[in-house]
């Protein structure tokens, strides 16, 4: 059922979210989205714009069957009548009804000059416009929210015009007028004194819908809130035209967790991660490991004075309990690690080393004198699993008698790669030679064949990512390279490093530690 009417979230990915550069939603991707954000629980979902884009007009079409929508409702949007023309006779304002979307969002110019150049109209005009529609769709049986583009700009120039229209627009029956920062370039405090200020003088129901320009979208939107708004208007991870919109997976948990409103129904806010990362991966956009909230890194630490207090008190470096947004802690082995760093992280991956302080400190140095050398775990959970392991005389399965890679170009100009790999499992002596594409895919594929004589089951073990950094530029082509790789069985991914000045060496160290993590995994 619909959330309750005292505060709105508004999403309007599915529109003006699908405006970022590399996004094109397809109408069963938009399908999947909406699904995804009414699971989250936003009240009202922004589906595009039918009539005006053939994509949009088919997906209200298909969402009257393929759509059950439990907690939000959809919104269609559009533009407000012609200048000059009828309403009842507008093809766009009467595709908006065609689209059976229960809420309507009219767009309507708010600065004068926007009327006087981009609509070449009078004001007057211009308000009978918002009026004659609002009302046209009222009539309808539809919702209508007003969105007062270039608002804040328009404030600037006329503080008085913007006012009218949102009153002419309440008076034809709007439920909300949404200030618009088009340009995006205000920041919190003024955002706060204008909307305060429209708000005393119109007397209506306000709601907000900021673009990041200034870097400011989810302040202005949380400001503007505390000045009496009541309806944010946001996007799913922030996506949106030029430098994007006001995140919905972060406003929401700044407005729920630290104004107290109630934004989404009970429990919701554990989805957030979820959410967030599903969507991106419809987007086909990678999550952002930095976001408030919902990135891996949002509750990462790497210090390691912070880690000495995460391990007396989780909440003395965490503003939030991470389960409450489905995150969780992060402890970054690092250079700058210490003991709590080691103990934490160790826990982390399922060791105990409470009572191993010999082994803790041990490995305390080897990550410092290894990252010394260019190493890095941070990214790399497995290969310090891998050292924590060995320190432990763990058995790590097998061992390397030798490798080597062949590349060689043919009279034709074709290039061809070879490898063999030589290694010892169980007292067994194994020889793997494999063609690739190249020198790495050709020792992956060979280390891989000699693994799988023995333990046929990790077949399905692939590298899934693989990433070069150079960590000494003025040597060019002499520096020492460091390669992560990423690596997967199906189920589970892990990451692994290598160091080497030789590119091909350290990528067959991240290449050994990825099948070594592979079969310990195995074996538990």
């Amino acid at each position: 059922m619909p959330r309750p009417d005292d505060f709105h979230v508004f999403d309007t990915t599915l529109r003006d979210g699908a405006q970022r550069e590399g996004i094109s939603y397809s109408v069963i991707d938009k399908l999947a989205v909406a699904r995804l954000l009414d699971e989250y629980g936003v009240g009202f979902i922004e589906g595009g714009w039918p009539g005006a884009m053939p994509k949009d007009t088919e997906f209200f079409q298909r969402a009257r069957s393929e759509l059950t929508l439990r907690n939000a409702q959809l919104v269609a949007f559009g533009a407000t009548r012609k200048a000059g023309v009828r309403v009842e006779d507008d093809l766009q304002v009467r595709a908006l009804v065609d689209s059976e979307a229960p809420v309507v969002t009219l767009v309507a110019k708010s600065d004068v000059r926007h009327v006087a150049e981009a609509l070449r109209t009078t004001l007057d005009e211009n308000v009978a416009m918002v009026q004659d529609t609002v009302r046209f769709l009222v009539d309808a049986g539809r919702r209508v929210f007003v969105d007062m583009e270039h608002f804040f700009d328009g404030y600037k120039h006329d503080a008085d015009y913007g006012v009218r229209l949102l009153v002419a627009a309440f008076d034809a029956g709007a439920s909300v007028g949404v200030l618009c920062d088009t340009n995006g370039g205000m920041l919190p405090h003024g955002m706060f004194e204008v909307v305060e200020d429209v708000k005393r003088r119109s007397g209506v129901r306000l709601g907000i819908h900021c673009q990041d320009d200034t870097g400011c979208a989810i302040a202005n939107s949380v400001s503007a809130v505390e000045a009496g708004v009541s309806h944010v208007q946001c996007t799913a991870n922030g996506y949106g035209e030029r430098t994007g919109n006001a995140d919905l997976f972060v406003v929401v948990p700044n407005l729920q967790l630290k104004l107290g409103i109630d934004c989404l129904p009970e429990g919701r806010l554990a989805d957030t991660v979820r959410i967030s990362h599903a969507i991106a991966e419809i987007a086909n956009i990678a999550p952002n490991t930095h976001q408030p909230y919902a990135g891996w890194a949002s509750f990462a630490h790497k210090a390691g004075l912070h880690a000495s207090a995460l391990k007396v008190n989780a909440d003395l470096y965490n503003h939030i309990d991470p389960a409450v947004v489905g995150n969780v802690q992060n402890v970054l082995v690092t250079e700058m690690a210490g003991r709590a760093s080691i103990e934490l992280k160790g826990a982390e991956l399922g060791h105990d080393l409470s009572q191993q302080p010999e082994l803790v400190s041990r490995v305390v140095e080897q990550v410092k004198e290894l990252e010394a050398q260019g190493w890095t775990f941070e990214a790399a959970d497995a290969s310090f699993e891998l050292l924590l392991l060995d320190g432990q005389g763990v058995d790590v399965t097998f061992e390397v008698e030798s490798w080597r890679t062949i590349v060689e170009q043919d009279v034709d100009g074709e290039v061809k790669t070879e490898a063999t790999v030589k290694i010892h499992i169980d007292g067994d002596r194994i020889i793997s030679t494999a063609e690739g594409n190249g020198p790495v895919n050709a020792l992956d594929r060979a280390m891989r064949r000699a693994i799988v004589q023995k333990y046929p089951d990790l077949e399905t073990m692939r590298l899934v990512d693989y990433k070069v950094r150079i960590l000494d530029e003025k040597s060019g082509t002499g520096a020492k390279t460091r390669v992560l790789i990423g690596t997967s069985d199906g189920h589970e991914s892990w990451s692994t490093v290598g160091v080497h000045e030789n590119v091909i060496a350290a990528s067959w160290r991240a290449l050994e530690d990825a099948v070594k993590y592979g079969l310990l995994k195995r074996a538990r």
